[in-house]
């Protein structure tokens, strides 16, 4: 589908023609599920987050900009929310995980539960040194440590030379490096 078309068909979209969304899916249901499997490696949680981007673009077509490439804004949606799903299930996990814990009754905490408090502190302290990056470093990080992508696939996936995404995922190790992260990646 050209830049073109798929603006004609947001702004069908905009004037509530759902055939216009229909065009739109037709062309990249595949695509988008192709991004969302890569980061959820989950036939199920790929699909769902499939379904629910076409929901989200039929919501929020009106902030499409023409002409600022269309399928990296809908891949960059698309990546958003696998993450987002990502995050939300890790944290549902350790809530679970501390729920389940044993008690312990001379300490009164369990030592799952001290693991369960130590992972969160963590996840928080990970979580501000991420904010640190810049946004565009944060999603070639999140790609490639959450997606397991290789350089390639996000220069693919993007739309962006390979030496770019190269360069921005660099610069976000040394950033972390620099805060003492940044180990293994």
């Amino acid at each position: 589908m050209t830049e073109r078309k798929f603006a004609q068909c947001i702004q069908g979209m905009n004037e509530g023609d759902k055939d216009a969304l229909r065009e739109v899916y037709e062309e990249y249901v595949s695509y988008i599920y192709g991004i969302t499997w890569q980061l959820l490696k989950n036939k199920e949680n790929a699909e769902d987050i499939t379904a629910d981007f076409f929901i989200k673009l039929w919501e929020k077509s009106a902030l499409y900009k023409p002409g600022s490439g269309h399928k990296g804004w809908m891949a960059t949606i698309a990546r958003n929310m696998a993450v987002d799903f990502i995050r939300k299930n890790r944290r549902e996990d350790l809530v679970e995980d501390f729920e389940e814990g044993e008690f312990v009754a001379s300490t009164g905490v369990a030592s799952s539960q001290i693991g369960v408090e130590q992972q969160v502190i963590g996840d928080a302290t990970v979580k501000e040194a991420l904010e640190s990056l810049n946004e565009k470093e944060r999603l070639v990080v999140h790609m490639k440590v959450l997606g397991e992508m290789t350089l390639q696939e996000i220069a693919d996936a993007l739309e962006t030379p390979i030496g770019t995404i190269a360069w921005r995922y660099r610069e976000a190790v040394n950033k972390l490096r620099r805060q003492g992260y940044g180990e293994g990646l």
